[in-house]
């Protein structure tokens, strides 16, 4: 009898530290089941997520996350499915949180996520060629009231390292002739513009502030902070709001009074985002962009940040002089009149006025 009793607390101590590790949740939560996950979506695709657990491990329940977005809660450990549809594109953290007892562990892992639209490729013609200032290191190109408008930077030339003055510009756009001209201050390196509520908007590089003047006389009537510290590259409007970008993948929402961040998307196809977005322009609800280093316009959903269409504008470049100074293409300025567009590039001594082809 005395060592049947001297059993009854050792049994007790074993079931209660079995009981223990049974409910550790961090020893028992393992990670999140990658078998059901993959690395890269599509916005039509959806997610299955679950944990992997030791063995007799149990749950209170689990809730997911995509960065700070809620997905979804289940019971236990089951499967919680969840549509894509409608998700901003880019990298996430995928995190679960199991609960058991008021007690709670993380566990994460990383997907990217892109648009399932093949961008389709637009052909266009030539319909006429404009003399251009060679020296003008083109960031932006508007048309407001049949005039041209184009800001240009301090542009560090690819042969002799030339610097011009950054500038904002009234251009005749039948002849190429700049008609008024506004330069700024050497240290100030001059981004894109756009023209909203017959204010001119041009954004700076590095000063992190936008310059907002009269387009008629091109008097400063503000200077306005960016939202962050970031750099100033590309800019349109929508008839009601302004559109940025930084150099990133991303595309920035902003109040044109403030400046406030009001949204953001990634811009992606079927494959990647696309870092380097910069000279913008807002045509029938879509955004044409160009990408620093490449002679081509992407068609973009400024709501899903996809990219619909591509525009190869490469054999321009041997169109122009092939001078030292000599820069990629830059410049997109729609002529709501003629629909067509005007493109040109940095220190090209040429524009184009080209047709897109349905």
């Amino acid at each position: 009898m005395k060592k049947s009793n001297m059993l009854i607390p050792l049994a007790l101590s074993l079931a209660i530290f079995s009981c223990s590790e049974k409910n550790n949740l961090e020893k028992n939560v393992i990670s999140l089941n990658t078998s059901e996950l993959k690395q890269v979506y599509n916005d039509k695709e959806t997610i299955k997520l679950s944990l992997n657990l030791a063995p007799n491990t149990e749950l209170d329940s689990v809730v997911y996350h995509l960065n700070d977005i809620r997905l979804g809660a289940v019971k236990g450990n089951e499967i919680l499915t969840v549509p894509l549809k409608g998700q901003k594109y880019g990298a996430y953290t995928l995190k679960g949180t199991a609960y058991l007892n008021q007690e709670s562990k993380d566990v994460s892992s990383h997907i990217s996520l892109l648009s399932s639209i093949t961008p389709q490729l637009v052909n266009y013609t030539i319909v006429n060629t404009i003399p251009h200032d060679k020296k003008a290191y083109t960031q932006g190109l508007e048309f407001h009231n049949g005039i041209l408008f184009e800001s240009t930077g301090n542009g560090e030339g690819v042969g002799t390292h030339s610097k011009g003055v950054s500038s904002v510009r009234q251009i005749n756009p039948k002849t190429g002739e700049v008609i008024k001209i506004k330069e700024l201050p050497m240290e100030i390196f001059g981004e894109g513009c756009t023209i909203l509520n017959n204010k001119l908007y041009q954004l700076t590089y590095k000063n992190n502030e936008a310059y907002v003047y009269n387009p008629d006389t091109f008097e400063k009537i503000a200077t306005i902070p960016y939202f962050k510290k970031t750099e100033g590259w590309g800019l349109c409007n929508d008839g009601q709001y302004l559109y940025m970008t930084d150099g990133s993948e991303k595309i920035y929402k902003l109040n044109p009074d403030t400046f406030e961040k009001l949204d953001e998307i990634v811009v992606a196809n079927q494959k990647a985002t696309f870092p380097n977005i910069n000279e913008l322009e807002w045509v029938k609800g879509k955004i044409y962009a160009n990408f620093y280093g490449y002679n081509g316009v992407a068609i973009i959903d400024p709501t899903t940040g996809a990219v619909e269409g591509v525009i190869d504008l490469s054999q321009l470049y041997d169109f122009v002089d092939q001078h030292p100074d000599l820069d990629v293409l830059n410049g997109i300025a729609y002529n709501a009149k003629t629909d067509t567009f005007f493109v040109t590039g940095k220190n090209w001594d040429k524009m184009f006025e080209i047709k897109l082809l349905k």
